[in-house]
């Protein structure tokens, strides 16, 4: 079993431990071929490229 907590938390304590729980803006960058905007560091999904090459095959 675990141990019981002697003393309370405060709720500026959690709040201290809870600021980096909160969600970060995600990067979106435009793409080089079709300038559609899409996550860095993965294939467009709209063309199919990535760093200047067809990476994969898009219906």
């Amino acid at each position: 079993m675990g141990g019981v907590p002697k003393k309370h938390h405060t709720s500026s304590k959690v709040g201290r431990r809870r600021s980096h729980l909160a969600l970060k803006k995600q990067a979106v960058v435009p793409c080089s071929e079709c300038k559609r905007p899409r996550l860095p560091h993965r294939a467009c999904a709209h063309c199919g490229f990535y760093k200047g090459k067809k990476v994969i095959e898009v219906k």
